[in-house]
């Protein structure tokens, strides 16, 4: 869920002209839960200084993965060894990166099946092998908990596979574990920290970790962008996938709604959620698109998928993809913060180097005033979704009034920063019979659609880009996340429509993303372009795990 939605105006306002202090953020030491190690902070001394010891599958992309085991000189049981002990080395020790909230106990049996597979010359494909790991709020049918970060749901175990995870088991991956995130997806409170969850703690960015993984897939983001696995698969409302994903230098797709199955996830909203490939490559990011695609009767999408929907992505990933093409950029971000702005200039310069044409267009301008009836849209969406999730799951909470009591009677261990005001005004809804809840609906969807599809036809675009997110801000207990100057994830996230985000360059060693946006199902000529882009600059950096700005 995007964070800026529920930030309070004049905090929003005061912070963000502090837009990266050179000084260090306030550190914060977290009261665990039961069985959680408590929280110390990074300093000169911790290996957060960039003590992290080299790791021999560092920045290796699925292919690269591919290659050894068929080589012989790994397997999957020793790739998922060698990822399950970097997680045991920075998860809960050394930086504490609090990014996987629980490994997979069976892990090591799956990739010795796949193993034998190999051996017996059968292969699934691609992802044959590969550790994966996914989002807390995706069930498994498993020993592993689904909890959505949220102590109330602690316990719980999904009585089957969420459809993505069956379709991922089937293509050959393994399942190694799950991430934190922001809990309840970011939308339980209006001065939430992003990354932070009750039953996970605070996630820290593998950048510099007194800064934001940003929300809500952040355990994912920080994982994939600290290898400790292969890819990941976050969820999103709104920015909750390309956020983290710019924060942490990945690249991260939001998929047009309904190319991906909701089923199986704990939700937000039926017309915005969607579940999306983290990577730390293009290649690596299409290839796990088309590993968890599929129609699903279970889950009743908003946009019908339509006949000759690419299954195979890769086609699109050629180096000379911008030759020609007209994009158009976020007038808006050219004049952001300075540093930001020079970013996406130097962006601009090297899409129209590689045979691209680019002109001002803006968008913004036209979603911006769509904020308000969105937010309507999700409070009742948020309680019709967890309701009906909630009754058919073996938790001891029932519905959303079961988990804001629940929240009240457990204050100190749920609500020990920030409060649940969220999932109040969501339970204070009633039902999606309501005429404001389908006005606001008729207003975001149609007018998000509309902006965007207008612009690409009126300027003759084959996408439209701009900057994902500022640089990660201050990880901040006493205000709650902060604005750092822009943001680009609502025009496809009201829409339902596709937005990829691909590593654009650092400000002062925060990672920062450039943002192709387009119309329903150009999943395959977005990763296309950011290919191009990705190949020409090569902005991806590995993380140092600095402690602070520098």
């Amino acid at each position: 869920m995007d964070r800026r939605l529920f930030l309070n105006q004049g905090t929003r306002v005061a912070l963000t002209a502090a837009l990266l202090p050179a000084v260090a953020c306030q550190p914060t030491t977290d009261k665990p839960a039961t069985g959680v190690p408590a929280e110390t902070p990074a300093t000169a001394d911790t290996p957060g200084s960039g003590g992290v010891a080299k790791f021999e599958l560092d920045e290796l992309t699925v292919a690269d993965l591919q290659d050894r085991m068929a080589k012989g000189t790994e397997t999957a049981r020793s790739l998922s060894e060698k990822y399950l002990a970097r997680i045991k080395a920075l998860n809960e020790a050394g930086p504490m990166l609090r990014a996987v909230i629980e490994t997979n106990p069976e892990a090591l049996n799956i990739a010795d099946g796949l193993d034998k597979e190999r051996k017996a010359g059968k292969l699934r494909g691609p992802l044959h092998g590969i550790p994966v790991l996914i989002k807390d709020n995706i069930d498994s049918g498993d020993q592993m908990m689904t909890t959505a970060g949220a102590s109330a749901l602690i316990g719980h175990k999904a009585k089957q596979d969420a459809f993505i995870v069956q379709k991922l088991r089937a293509a050959g991956a393994v399942l190694l574990g799950k991430t934190n995130l922001s809990e309840w997806a970011n939308f339980r409170s209006s001065h939430s920290v992003s990354g932070w969850s009750s039953r996970g703690r605070q996630s820290r960015n593998p950048y510099v970790l007194d800064r934001s993984t940003s929300g809500s897939s952040s355990g994912s983001g920080a994982a994939v962008a600290a290898n400790l696995c292969a890819v990941a698969i976050g969820t999103e409302t709104d920015g909750s996938v390309v956020s983290p994903a710019s924060c942490n230098g990945l690249v991260g797709l939001k998929p047009t709604v309904g190319l991906l199955s909701r089923s199986g996830i704990i939700p937000i909203s039926s017309t915005q959620d969607t579940a999306g490939p983290m990577a730390r490559t293009v290649r690596d990011a299409a290839l796990l698109l088309a590993a968890l695609q599929g129609v699903d009767p279970a889950d009743a999408a908003r946009l019908p998928i339509p006949a000759g929907t690419p299954t195979d992505y890769t086609s699109f990933l050629k180096a000379d993809a911008l030759k020609g093409q007209r994009l158009g950029v976020e007038k808006a971000h050219l004049n952001g913060p300075p540093k930001v702005a020079a970013l996406l200039k130097a962006a601009v310069a090297a899409l129209k180097a590689q045979g691209a044409e680019v002109v001002e267009i803006e968008l913004n301008k036209l979603i911006n005033p769509l904020g308000e009836a969105e937010f309507d849209v999700l409070l009742y969406e948020f309680k019709d979704g967890v309701n009906k999730y909630l009754a058919g799951a073996d938790a001891t909470v029932k519905n959303l009034a079961d988990v804001i009591a629940y929240n009240k009677a457990h204050a100190a261990e749920a609500m020990p920063i920030f409060e649940q005001e969220t999932l109040i005004r969501a339970e204070a809804t009633d039902g999606l019979g309501n005429a404001k809840y389908m006005a606001a609906v008729q207003k975001t969807v149609t007018g998000a659609r509309q902006a965007i599809d207008g612009l690409l036809k009126t300027h003759q675009l084959t996408a439209i880009i701009g900057v994902t997110t500022g640089p990660a801000w201050c990880i901040d207990w006493a205000n709650g996340d902060y604005s750092t100057g822009v943001d680009f994830s609502s025009p496809a996230a009201m829409a339902g429509y596709p937005h990829l985000t691909v590593p654009m360059g650092q400000v002062l060693g925060l990672p920062v993303g450039l943002s192709f946006v387009g119309s329903a199902y150009q999943e395959g000529q977005l990763l296309g372009l950011g290919y191009a882009y990705e190949q020409s600059t090569h902005k991806r950096a590995a993380p140092k795990f600095l402690p602070t700005v520098v």
